[in-house]
């Protein structure tokens, strides 16, 4: 089951609740009881990298398929 990362507007709590998918954007209390909470962006699925850059598009006067 997925974990998702809150925290909490309150008190200023981060924690993590693991739910299904299906109710991932349903709202969450803090382990304090408040109420106001946002759902954190994950690092795993903001981070990453490229193996290699995309290629830089070719001016149309050098596109051999246009012409």
């Amino acid at each position: 089951m997925p974990r998702y990362e809150f925290r909490c507007r309150t008190c200023g709590d981060t924690f993590e609740l693991s739910r299904p998918m299906a109710e991932s954007s349903a709202p969450a209390a803090c382990p304090a009881g408040h109420d106001d909470t946002v759902k954190l962006l994950s690092t795993v699925a903001v981070g990453g990298t490229a193996s290699a850059a995309a290629p830089a598009p070719r001016p149309e006067s050098e596109d051999p398929d246009k012409g």
